[in-house]
């Protein structure tokens, strides 16, 4: 079934809305979004250019999955509207208990073979677009080429989870350590140290580094200890 035909099909069910009614234009846009960014988990804006995530531009996150959803909560409690597609093995509930406002979120856990005609109908009507590992690998340059400019028209945010070629900005985790265990391995797990670097474009071009709780205690994303000047030249390189 083509494409066209299939949203036409869903789109006549009763209570089945496609992206395009579901985001309507509001008087009570965030602030953030006025200005030409989303608004993002104050522990992350100093790793994004203007503190946040810049309309337009596409963004690669390695290494954890957590920061890829953490990205979202900000902007969906401010009122923008986020879609993620490719993650099967993730559901809503872990959106929800992150801080995701579920009812601006939308899932789309395999997009299958029209996976291109499926993220360009999310960037027409979606602030915030994420492509899982599965649907972001093996992405060549011309067909990254013209998703980026779809974005760019339609200024939204495109978040790939895993590389893409020609990215305008990087975040890359490492060191993730849970804390709450004890020497035995026994104990509850109460959050999870990790240190995030982002390199890109322009401004972005000098390297940040940050070290997060990704999850911090309660669920929410905090920031983590400061990083001695050793750990810092180690992980920006």
């Amino acid at each position: 079934m083509a494409v066209p035909e299939a949203v036409a099909g869903l789109a006549a069910i009763p209570g089945v809305r496609t992206a395009a009614e579901l985001k309507q234009p509001s008087s009570e846009a965030p602030a953030a979004a006025a200005a030409g960014s989303e608004p993002v988990t104050p522990a992350l804006a100093e790793l994004l250019p203007g503190g946040g995530l810049r309309r337009g531009t596409t963004l690669s996150v390695s290494g954890s999955t957590a920061l890829v959803l953490a990205l979202l909560i900000e902007a969906t409690q401010q009122g923008s509207w986020a879609a993620i597609a490719g993650m099967p093995e993730l559901g809503v509930t872990a959106a929800a208990e992150l801080g995701i406002d579920l009812e601006r979120f939308a899932l789309v856990p395999n997009p299958g073979a029209e996976v291109v005609a499926v993220v360009s109908a999310l960037i027409d009507g979606f602030d915030l677009v994420v492509l899982g590992p599965g649907a972001v690998r093996g992405v060549q340059p011309q067909l990254a080429r013209r998703l980026a400019g779809r974005v760019r028209n339609r200024g939204a945010v495109l978040i790939a989870a895993g590389a893409w070629p020609g990215v305008d900005l990087e975040l890359h985790v490492s060191r993730r350590k849970w804390r709450g265990l004890t020497d035995d391995g026994f104990g509850h797990l109460e959050y999870r140290d990790v240190v995030v670097t982002s390199r890109g474009r322009g401004g972005a071009a000098r390297p940040q580094t940050v070290a997060l709780q990704l999850p911090g205690p309660g669920g929410a994303t905090a920031a983590g200890r400061p990083l001695a000047r050793r750990g810092l030249t180690e992980a920006a390189g």
